[in-house]
């Protein structure tokens, strides 16, 4: 009997000794009180607050880590994009409203008047001039274009993309329907592409006699991975520069005229600039306004619509795509309805952030900017001369 008395008192010890050990814990087993423990989850005993601070940090390190370790991009995307820039003969209006709206990322605006191929304002030359990069979906408008005037579509023919939606050449456009000019690139074949982006100028030097210009790269046969349709909707395998995407646009935005750009230096140049046209697209011209309502749609609802301004009439298309290790952000446009006075293309080349849509932005910013500061000049020009009148 004593032996039993002994042995109930032992089990009754331990029993309340497990129990505490239990309490101290927090929530019974199979609680759900703490939201962070479903009840499949065993409960975990409390530890020392210095322990908790170790491992929070060592938490925070890891991820960091990782972060790190996920991000594949070995460029940065911030610089002093016009470190290296000489801006002799710019129109300094034009380039303090350039520098403004790029500010430190890394990255280029050229600024072109489509109506005489003067390249106004080219910050970061470097980049601008001596590399090529893949356009991305900045080829999109040729491709439709050459489509259009092959006969392949028309403006109203809707192709299949997906999810039982079909879209026309428009849609396409402004939301950057990968689909849509993958299957373009695929009817049309390359050598007819080919054809018509040799008309704009692509594998050949944009401008007459710039220092440093490259003449990027067209090649000779389509990719080998992805075809004719992956060159079709992003420009596989092409190297465009900025400068040359500057003709590209502007021979859109002025009708089908392609100039030869040209970048006067000195006061003399300036003074005895005039137009060099290389070539005429007359057989687009009828089909230019198709490719002009897809980049309004895509600044009004589509890629490009964080570029969108009520008070102006911007028209761009934006490209994104990455190579070398570096993310590329495009938009090529230009600002005005009937006659446009300015072209600018953004190139962004970078990590993270490096995007067609943040490229569209900084032009936005840029067409604002400019336009601010050309009415302020304009309302100074009025005051000095009512001034000088005696008015």
């Amino acid at each position: 009997m004593e032996n039993l008395s002994k042995r109930i008192a032992i089990l009754a010890l331990a029993t309340v000794w497990l129990w505490g050990m239990e309490f101290a814990a927090g929530a019974p087993r199979g609680s759900s009180a703490n939201p962070d423990i479903s009840p499949a989850t065993p409960a975990k005993k409390s530890t020392p607050a210095k322990s908790t601070a170790h491992k929070t940090t060592a938490t925070h390190r890891s991820k960091r880590r990782s972060r790190s370790v996920r991000d594949p991009w070995g460029l940065s995307s911030y610089g002093d994009p016009a470190a290296e820039d000489n801006p002799a003969g710019e129109d300094p209006v034009i380039r303090q409203a350039a520098l403004e709206a790029l500010g430190n990322w890394n990255g280029s605006i050229v600024v072109v008047d489509p109506n005489s191929g003067r390249v106004l304002s080219m910050v970061n030359q470097k980049l601008a001039l001596s590399s090529g990069f893949t356009p991305c979906s900045t080829f999109k408008p040729l491709v439709a274009l050459a489509a259009l005037r092959e006969g392949i579509i028309t403006p109203t023919t809707e192709l299949y993309v997906g999810d039982r939606t079909r879209i026309n050449v428009t849609e396409a456009l402004a939301h950057s329907n990968n689909v849509f000019f993958h299957k373009l690139g695929e009817m049309l074949g390359f050598q007819r592409i080919t054809a018509y982006a040799q008309e704009f100028g692509l594998g050949e030097k944009a401008g007459v006699e710039i220092p440093g210009e490259s003449a990027g790269r067209y090649p000779s046969a389509p990719p080998k991975e992805g075809g004719v349709g992956f060159l079709a909707y992003c420009g596989t395998n092409i190297e465009v520069t900025a400068l040359q995407m500057a003709a590209i646009i502007s021979t859109i935005a002025n009708g089908g005229t392609l100039y030869a750009l040209q970048y006067p230096r000195t006061t003399e140049e300036i003074a005895a600039f005039q137009p060099v046209v290389r070539r005429r697209l007359d057989n687009l011209a009828d089909y230019i306004p198709q490719i002009h309502d897809g980049l309004a749609g895509s600044v009004l609802y589509g890629t490009g619509r964080s570029a969108y301004d009520p008070e102006l009439s911007i028209y761009g298309k934006t490209g994104t795509c990455s190579e070398n290790g570096a993310r590329l952000g495009w938009f090529a446009s230009y600002v005005g309805e009937v006659h446009p006075q300015y072209v600018a293309v953004v190139l962004l080349r970078g990590g993270r952030m490096m995007w067609g849509p943040h490229a569209a932005e900084i032009a936005g910013r840029f067409y604002r900017g400019l336009m601010q500061k050309e009415h302020s000049t304009q309302a100074r020009r009025e005051v000095s001369s009512s001034i000088a009148s005696g008015r």
